[in-house]
């Protein structure tokens, strides 16, 4: 089995998968050493943050891969892709993989901060808090 393990500095597991741009694929299987194969190294915008669901994408030969903390667009993302998110605050890969078998994983909660677009499109709301739509600041003549 396929596992990739997003990776900062191609030694420990970075920290939002959506905006990792090295991933670490191993060959895994139950009860064996992980082996690395092979390193995906993204262009700026084919990052998973940014990358939609309907285009193919180098992270779609796994079947798992293990992030830090990342947000719910982006375990989303990955489910529909068929790839299995897995988010850890474990920071060695191998061990990371050694405990997904294990069911031991330690699960990263997601960032403070889980503000994903994808695309580039909009998501619908402002960041003021305002949406473009909003009436419920008209003036009904109530307070004249």
């Amino acid at each position: 089995m396929k596992i990739a393990v997003g990776a900062q500095d191609n030694r420990s597991i970075a920290t939002h998968g959506g905006r990792t741009r090295r991933f670490l694929v191993f060959e895994a299987e139950a009860g064996c050493d992980p082996i690395e194969e092979s390193r995906i190294e993204l262009a700026e915008d084919e990052v998973l943050h940014l990358c939609g669901d309907g285009r193919p994408h180098p992270i779609d030969a796994v079947s798992v891969v293990i992030t830090g903390a990342s947000g719910p667009g982006f375990v989303a993302h990955m489910r529909r892709r068929g790839i299995e998110p897995v988010t850890t605050l474990e920071t060695d890969p191998v061990q990371a993989i050694r405990d997904w078998f294990a069911g031991t994983v330690k699960t990263a909660p997601p960032p403070a901060h889980p503000h994903e677009h994808h695309d580039g499109h909009h998501d619908g709301h402002h960041h003021d808090g305002h949406h473009q739509d909003d009436n419920h600041h008209q003036d009904d003549g109530a307070n004249a």
